[in-house]
């Protein structure tokens, strides 16, 4: 109850700020979506099985990232709309370098992880950072990594640099460009022997999608199906939770829609949205239909142009 009234009181005070549109206002009042990560490991919290639940009772999906190193925890997770594993690096080497992780059995706490994600029924994930230099060359052990855990799909992305640490010797060299990213996941999706395709990217968070096959539907969208049918989740959710009833990351898959597959011109960008690019040469990006129309605030817009750009 305290974290959404603290969610409502934060947007609240974002109201009168320049360039805030009052139907996205409006629409950020109501919680839709909970991210269990960036502070610690969530999975450690001895409740997030009671939370999890509290929050689909709200229709609140959750999207859990772990650190793969609490494998016991993940077996008694109840379904997760979406269960992401942070997969730093593709071996014990590198991954302590990368990591520094605090149990002496990392690695096998890690590869138990594996196995239990491999063993959940709804949507799973691994979540490869690439850190250029650093953990970009191991292909064929991800590859060992993948065909272990199964995850559904492979979310592969650049690191974001937040500046110097005294604790951390990477610097806006190990950034790899939207370029980068995409051409290791071509040379992974190889390694992966056709089981996982090419699905979606979005250049602007320097990401690209993996996703097994199983997904591909030649006539959902862009020829997949790896978006999320969030209202579908809820019912087989209802459904496990009152009767046991199972239920699949099939079951609430929902079409990719053409602009976010991957090679598409528009990569990632929702062609309904308009984008506004911190670029001399070009200023904004109109992505409606009929590029260089005025936007919302009748700004004279250029046609839509592809970034190359890396992340930031």
């Amino acid at each position: 109850e305290e974290a959404l009234a603290k969610h409502t009181r934060a947007i609240g005070q974002l109201r009168a700020l320049p360039g805030v549109q009052p139907g996205r206002w409006a629409e950020a009042q109501v919680v839709r979506h909970c991210a269990l990560s960036l502070v610690g490991e969530p999975i450690f919290y001895p409740h997030i099985g009671a939370l999890v639940r509290l929050l689909h009772a709200r229709r609140i999906s959750t999207f859990l990232v772990t650190n793969a190193q609490f494998p016991d925890a993940l077996i008694a997770l109840p379904p997760v709309t979406q269960l992401h594993v942070s997969v730093d690096a593709a071996t014990r080497d590198t991954l302590r370098a990368i990591d520094r992780p605090l149990f002496a059995d990392f690695w096998e706490r890690f590869l138990a992880a594996l196995d239990a994600l491999r063993a959940r029924r709804q949507r799973t994930v691994f979540r490869l950072t690439l850190v250029k230099g650093e953990n970009t060359r191991e292909l064929d052990e991800y590859a060992a990594l993948i065909a272990r855990g199964a995850p559904d799909f492979i979310e592969v992305k650049g690191m974001t640099w937040c500046g110097e640490s005294p604790g951390s010797p990477l610097t806006m060299a190990n950034v790899p460009w939207h370029a980068d990213v995409r051409a290791f996941c071509e040379a992974l999706a190889a390694r992966t022997g056709g089981a996982y395709g090419l699905a979606a990217e979005h250049a602007h968070s320097c990401c690209v999608l993996l996703a097994k096959q199983a997904f591909r539907d030649p006539a959902a969208g862009a020829g997949w199906r790896t978006h999320i049918d969030f209202d579908a989740f809820f019912t087989h959710f209802d459904a496990w939770a009152a009767h046991g009833t199972p239920f699949s990351s099939h079951d609430y898959a929902a079409p990719t829609p053409a602009w976010a597959a991957y090679g598409a011109q528009e990569a990632g960008f929702d062609p309904e949205h308009t984008r506004h690019m911190r670029n001399r040469a070009v200023k904004s990006v109109a992505h409606a239909q009929g590029a260089g129309a005025g936007d919302e605030h009748g700004e004279e817009q250029e046609p839509y142009v592809p970034s190359e750009s890396g992340c930031g």
